[in-house]
């Protein structure tokens, strides 16, 4: 693996070298386009498949997360939860104990603020630029950079970074210096997971009623309440499939997310701690690998209601 020349924010420097850490789902196609827009790009990811999917479009492995620090000018990763981003992060084979002074290190998972927050404060001392950057979308809108970003961090490494991030989202709204981002995403999570249950308990009630499963769905993607996600929700629904852009286990992650940061600011979130409740039962029923919309099925069952696909 070849050295990346030194990235300097006074943007008088050769293109800089990207590198990936944590290839799942959302990470593939993102990286594709980083890949397509002509950035040398290094990856490390566990999944060997989509690691190689990467190296086929021209990116270089790394064999770990330090490998790709000392390799690159901007360090993304995507990480499922608080204790893969300490290890990754602050971790004596981790980024910021490898990368080098002035570069910047972007994390693009949903994970609380106060272990963020762990990282900035490290990342501070060592002279490395950090952006939080959850993104708001799935594997399929991934696909087609029809994905939204929230950042917070540093502004001037934002202004270096936001390049690079338009080549695979849609919309970037930067919302300050510190942990902005990172409660950005947990207020969209929380209007996802709600609705989500009202969409399920709503359905029920439609065919207990005598209403036909895809007219009633043709017709909710027709009105005035239909967002893109609930138009992407519908489509799915209307063939009863349950492939997963994000399962119910890791939905839950989240609104234990967001029930912390409610606790420690005051908040209260009732309709958030009975979506919880039922997320539990819906895993209870072994449901926690499917899609989070499968509330759905616990909303029929308790209804009395077939959960087969609709005929």
């Amino acid at each position: 693996m070849s050295t990346a020349k030194p990235f300097d924010l006074s943007g008088r420097v050769p293109i800089p070298v990207i590198a990936w850490i944590g290839a799942g789902r959302m990470g593939v196609p993102l990286a594709s386009f980083i890949l397509k827009a002509g950035y040398p790009f290094v990856v490390c990811s566990r999944n060997v498949a989509n690691r190689e999917r990467l190296v086929a479009q021209g990116a270089t492995a790394a064999a770990t997360p330090a490998d790709c620090a000392k390799a690159a000018d901007i360090v993304f990763a995507s990480l499922p939860d608080d204790d893969a981003l300490r290890k990754v992060a602050l971790g004596t084979e981790g980024v910021l104990a490898h990368a080098r002074r002035g570069a910047i290190f972007v994390e693009t998972s949903t994970v609380s603020a106060e272990v963020s927050a762990e990282v900035d404060r490290e990342a501070s001392r060592l002279g490395i630029a950090y952006l939080r950057m959850p993104i708001s979308g799935n594997a399929a809108s991934a696909q087609h950079g029809d994905v939204s970003v929230f950042i917070s961090g540093p502004e001037p490494a934002w202004s270096k970074v936001k390049p690079v991030v338009q080549t695979f989202s849609k919309a970037q709204s930067y919302l300050g210096s510190a942990e902005q981002a990172r409660y950005m995403k947990l207020v969209a999570n929380a209007i996802i997971v709600s609705t989500a249950q009202a969409t399920a308990e709503a359905l029920a009630l439609g065919r207990k009623a005598g209403l036909e499963w895809d007219t009633m769905l043709d017709t909710l993607a027709h009105s005035t309440i239909a967002s893109p996600w609930l138009k992407a929700k519908l489509a799915l629904l209307k063939q009863r499939d349950f492939t997963p852009t994000m399962t119910t286990r890791l939905i839950l992650k989240d609104i234990d997310l967001m029930l912390a940061a409610a606790q420690a600011n005051g908040v209260e979130m009732p309709l958030t701690r009975v979506t919880r409740e039922l997320m539990c039962t819906l895993m209870e029923e072994g449901h926690g690998e499917e899609d989070y919309m499968s509330i759905v099925k616990l909303a029929e069952k308790r209804s009395g209601l077939s959960t087969d696909r609709m005929e």
